[in-house]
């Protein structure tokens, strides 16, 4: 649990000092939106929070470059951080109610995301 937090504050550290030049989404931001997803993906928590972040990213993911981007960071993320259950990742969607237009895998083809 506290690796979660340093992750966090790393994060949201990225996200102050990135946010204000980028209109773009960035990887910072969607790690961000995440994060809070982190005890439930690995087995550690409930989904708490996490519906929020999923909600706030899928708003911020307005045009098809953005959600390239989600969608390659996504996979980068669920890469580097070990333990992550692929099962709940790609329901997370349908546990937070809400329609992501790719499916969370490491098999997805970000480059065909629209």
């Amino acid at each position: 649990m506290e690796m979660v937090g340093k992750i966090a504050c790393f994060v949201i550290l990225c996200m102050v000092v990135v946010a204000p030049h980028a209109e773009a989404l960035t990887c910072g931001q969607v790690t961000s939106g995440v994060a809070p997803c982190l005890p439930y993906l690995t087995g550690r928590g409930p989904l708490g929070g996490c519906c929020g972040g999923i909600k706030g990213l899928l708003a911020a993911a307005k045009t098809p470059a953005d959600r390239k981007t989600a969608c390659t960071c996504l996979k980068s993320a669920a890469s580097s951080i070990k333990g992550i259950d692929a099962g709940k990742a790609a329901g997370l969607p349908r546990a937070c109610g809400v329609n992501i237009p790719y499916k969370i895998s490491p098999s997805t083809d970000c480059s065909k995301v629209q």
